[in-house]
């Protein structure tokens, strides 16, 4: 059993700055993804810093502050808006089928959100990302295209929203939940890991 689960979804660039501090602690992650507008929707809530301009806007310069404090590379991948998130998240259910969870999860975070921006646009891009992070399988491409594999995404995405998560990231020490990408200290303290 691992010692955290890690609920995310790509498109959340706090996701992106949890996971890379995540590694950091040294324990064994559960790489969850889940989708998170289907699960907004399930548990009422609402992505408010795309509704919020005010929020949007002090966000971006948020995010800059997190990113200079971890000293990691950002910037969204360039073709973000044609990206099929679900396709990404089917990716991750896929490897992790394949025990190569933790490398899928690298690799297509660095190329979403921290400006490798290798192409993620085509079945064959991701493949290739995740190929390039020595992520392999038979049949990689078509079970990521699978009807069974999306399904899959939709049980994870209710069992997420069943467990009381409403947003990305979302982490759990055993039955402690923690939201967000400024946790890590309460984090640590739960694990018994040294800052």
């Amino acid at each position: 059993m691992a010692a955290l689960d890690f609920y995310f979804d790509y498109r959340s660039p706090y996701a992106y700055l949890a996971q890379t501090q995540v590694r950091n602690l040294g324990v064994e992650v559960a790489w969850l993804p889940f989708e998170i507008l289907q699960l907004m929707d399930q548990v009422g809530n609402v992505p408010t810093s795309i509704t919020c301009k005010p929020k949007g806007k002090y966000l971006g310069m948020d995010l800059q502050r997190w990113v200079a404090m971890y000293g990691v590379p950002f910037q969204r991948n360039p073709q973000g808006a044609d990206i099929d998130a679900r396709r990404l998240l089917r990716a991750t259910l896929a490897a992790d089928e394949l025990g190569q969870a933790d490398a899928a999860v690298s690799a297509i975070f660095g190329s979403y959100w921290g400006g490798s921006g290798a192409p993620l646009v085509t079945p064959a891009d991701l493949v290739a990302v995740l190929n390039g992070a020595g992520v392999s399988g038979p049949n990689l491409l078509s079970r990521i295209e699978a009807p069974a594999l999306d399904a899959a995404l939709d049980a994870a995405t209710t069992a997420a929203a069943a467990r009381g998560v409403f947003g990305a990231p979302t982490m759990y020490v055993g039955d402690e939940m923690f939201f967000g990408n400024d946790r890590f200290d309460f984090i640590r303290a739960s694990l018994g890991v040294a800052a």
